[in-house]
């Protein structure tokens, strides 16, 4: 593996923890994004990684070299050119990923790498349009990738394994533990196990069963484990829940109704979840984070 510049493209949530973390890791780092607009709230999430890197890894120096270094693109061709990888990290739709890649395939080098950052797509849903099938792979991050450092690699039918040894040295390279999938699998092995808890969680919510913080709170006590479904449905963000319901509401009568409360219960009132301050918890300091959060019925 001889990767030394790397494109995110893509900047939102886990687009810019992806950057910021390969870039701590010494790579020459390009965020590329659709407008000025989108590449401004970019940097904004920069500047809080720079603070949680900071802290974390107990080094503010490196993590503000990090942030300086850092360059950002709204030109596509601009932002990959002699670029040795480029991570895709655009919304969760297949229309968008699609349309993405074609234009990729035009203005990247021959030897560019491609990744999917997907969380539920295939790579073989995508490889047609890369224009390099041999090259194009899924590399998936779970959120909060400087803690969770999970890297699945999933190659597709047609992809060289060669591509595949070199994006899992690349993931060690970036602190990452990598997970090589023998074949594809929509959710890779995480979110194989973690969205149907999730969308559990959220019929129940829709169906009004139960509030989320009740659900939340059943889960915790039940299973041990630190956060229920709606809490890690904010670290998530509700865009990418949006648009995976949406993707399936037209042949799913109960997606279509979470992802109408989804737009109109969160994402109409701003509350995006913990990276805007509110999701289904209002943050810093969110409820459940509180020791009497489980003692209260």
């Amino acid at each position: 593996m001889n990767y030394k510049k790397v494109v995110i493209a893509g900047s939102g949530v886990l687009g810019s923890q992806i950057a910021f973390q390969t870039a701590f890791h010494g790579f020459d780092v390009s965020v590329y994004d659709i407008n000025d607009e989108a590449i401004e709230a970019a940097k904004g999430r920069m500047e809080n990684l720079r603070g949680v890197y900071g802290e974390y890894f107990n080094d503010t120096e490196r993590a503000q070299k990090t942030f300086d270094g850092l360059q950002y693109f709204s030109d596509l061709a601009e932002a990959v050119k002699e670029a040795d990888l480029v991570i895709e990290a655009v919304p969760e739709r297949i229309e968008i990923k699609q349309s993405f890649y074609e234009n990729l395939s035009k203005v990247a080098s021959e030897h560019t790498v491609f990744a999917s950052n997907s969380s539920t797509l295939l790579p073989s849903q995508f490889a047609a349009y890369t224009g390099r099938p041999e090259k194009f792979l899924a590399l998936h991050f779970a959120n909060a990738i400087w803690d969770k450092n999970t890297a699945e690699v999933m190659g597709h039918p047609g992809t060289d394994p060669k591509y595949v040894d070199e994006v899992t040295d690349f993931a060690r390279a970036i602190g990452m533990i990598p997970f090589v999938l023998k074949k594809e699998q929509p959710g890779y092995i995480l979110n194989t196990l973690l969205v149907p808890l999730l969308d559990a969680g959220m019929g129940l919510w829709a169906k009004d069963i139960a509030d989320p913080h009740t659900i939340d709170k059943n889960w915790m006590i039940a299973t041990g484990a630190p956060m229920g479904p709606f809490a890690i449905l904010d670290v998530v963000g509700m865009e990418t829940p949006y648009n995976l319901n949406l993707m399936h509401a037209e042949t799913n009568p109960d997606a279509k109704f979470i992802a109408e409360k989804i737009k109109t219960e969160m994402i109409d009132k701003g509350k995006m979840g913990a990276n805007s301050g509110e999701g289904f918890y209002k943050y810093p300091n969110p409820a459940f984070e509180d020791p009497e959060f489980l003692k209260k019925n």
